[in-house]
């Protein structure tokens, strides 16, 4: 493919060179290789500028880097563009090497419970027989392909390329995550998204975004510019955010699709209630009653489903067929994933939970199934990571006294922080007490929480769910939350 071909000079770009023969694209210097085009993106930490130079070592035909740039930096036999936002030119060039994708996309967006509802929207289609694919934390996953990456949204080349394969493999629907991060800073920019989903918003990426405002207008960007025109909007209508969430789509004349107990006329829970491993959902879809099953606990498992539900809806399945399949759902990896149960009955549940309100509603959520049984407690072990939002580790350490009966507060990724700095901020929300343990080695943690419970106890295990790394400082030690329980619980046999 041509530079031109990529990036035009009648969209503001500045050629300095031949218009060159392009075989692939890289914004890191270090997969640069014969002909690629390297990109140089300013980051957060770190100027994409400095590495022009290991890119041209390694090959590059081409640098797209910032209006301004030297050409002195540059040797002849390379060409320089330059644009006034490579970001946005990053996407657009993204797109335009990997043009190929499915012919129905979904965005989901929200601060808890992304995960969950793109991996049951995938499950929904591929029970009506369509060829699906969900991208995000747990990282591509097809019936055919589970390929783990490490970021809720790749970057723009990653993305694209995993986009354009799903499509060449024959995948119709796909439906990703769309994070805060990536909204904004492009990464979804030249996706073509026909559906934008809204799960919920509470404290996260403060360290980034500073203010709740601006943490939810980046995410309002999926719905003001990202969706396409003729798209629909999936809602959830009972956060605080949807009245000002629909206004922005009635501005743009989308449809919305709403769900949750105060949707009015479209899918609207009448009411739950735990049963088994599961709970019951009385559903009014469109105005006509449904009972179901759904083999998932706790209530925000229950909106996720409906959130998937209204995205299967919106993408042209059939409403009564749909409905009926949530009770084929299956648990997702790390989220309050039922491990095994020790010799004297207590369960042992693994949960993604890192966040105070997702915390929060998991506690929440194993509370009805600790209550059947008189004198039955509920565990949880947790952390917080480094270099992140200190604000929400006392809140963590509040919600933990409040919801639980014991509790053990241990090291989540500590990365470049004191671990023990951490479980303090953490223990500053939390009364000093019996039922109250600080083990900063996480595997010693798990095996006292298990080594702990009694019959028909509870232990959610939260913070890391399905990740397979512990990062502490520079090092990404394996660890793996459920591995280490199931260890535990073998010995206990």
């Amino acid at each position: 493919m041509h530079l031109s071909n990529l990036i035009a000079p009648t969209e503001g770009a500045l050629f300095f060179g031949e218009d060159r023969h392009i075989t692939g694209i890289a914004s890191d210097s270090r997969e640069v290789k014969e002909g690629f085009l390297f990109i140089a993106v300013t980051g957060t930490k770190k100027n994409g500028q400095d590495f022009i130079p290991d890119a041209l070592k390694r090959g590059a035909a081409a640098v797209l880097s910032q209006t301004g740039t030297d050409k002195k930096n540059v040797p002849d036999s390379v060409t320089l563009v330059t644009v006034e936002d490579v970001r946005l030119a990053l996407s657009k060039i993204a797109s335009r090497f990997y043009p190929h994708q499915p012919s129905v996309i979904a965005a989901v967006t929200g601060t808890s419970g992304k995960t969950s509802t793109v991996q049951f929207t995938r499950e929904l289609w591929e029970q009506s027989s369509h060829k699906a694919a969900s991208i995000g934390t747990l990282g591509l996953i097809t019936q055919d392909i589970k390929r783990y990456g490490s970021l809720t949204t790749p970057d723009p080349i990653t993305l694209h390329q995993t986009i354009d394969e799903t499509a060449l493999m024959g995948v119709t629907h796909l439906c990703m995550e769309a994070s805060s991060h990536g909204i904004e800073l492009g990464r979804l920019d030249h996706v073509d998204v026909s559906v934008a989903a809204f799960t919920n918003l509470s404290r996260d990426h403060l360290d980034y975004h500073e203010t709740m405002e601006n943490y939810l207008a980046a995410k309002l960007r999926l719905f003001t510019t990202l969706l396409k025109e003729n798209g629909t909007a999936v809602l959830n209508a009972d956060i605080p955010e949807y009245q000002k969430i629909k206004d922005v789509c009635a501005a743009r004349n989308l449809k919305v699709l709403s769900f949750g107990k105060e949707a009015d006329g479209n899918i609207k829970l009448l009411d739950h209630k735990p049963e088994g491993q599961g709970q019951r959902l009385w559903i009014e879809l469109f105005g006509k009653p449904y009972d179901v099953l759904l083999p998932l606990i706790g209530s925000f498992q229950a909106a996720n489903s409906l959130c998937a539900l209204a995205i299967a809806i919106a993408s042209g399945q059939d409403p009564e067929k749909t409905v009926v399949a949530l009770s084929k759902l299956s648990g997702v990896s790390g989220r309050l994933e039922l491990i095994g149960t020790t010799p004297s009955g207590g369960s042992v549940f693994v949960d993604y939970a890192h966040k105070p309100a997702a915390l929060e509603h998991v506690l929440k959520a194993m509370r009805p199934h600790v209550a059947e049984n008189t004198g039955a407690r509920l565990h949880v072990i947790f952390g917080c990571g480094g270099n992140r939002d200190k604000g929400k580790r006392p809140l963590m350490g509040k919600i933990s006294e409040d919801l639980a009966d014991r509790i053990i507060v241990t090291d989540d990724n500590p990365r470049q922080e004191q671990a023990d700095v951490i479980r303090q901020e953490i223990l500053a929300g939390c009364k000093k007490g019996p039922n109250l343990r600080e083990i900063g080695n996480r595997a010693e943690a798990i095996r006292k929480g298990i080594n702990d419970l009694a019959a028909h106890d509870v232990l959610v295990i939260a913070g890391k769910g399905h990740e397979e790394g512990q990062l502490v400082g520079d090092k990404v030690l394996p660890f793996n939350d459920a591995t280490v329980a199931r260890t535990v619980l073998k010995e206990l046999e």
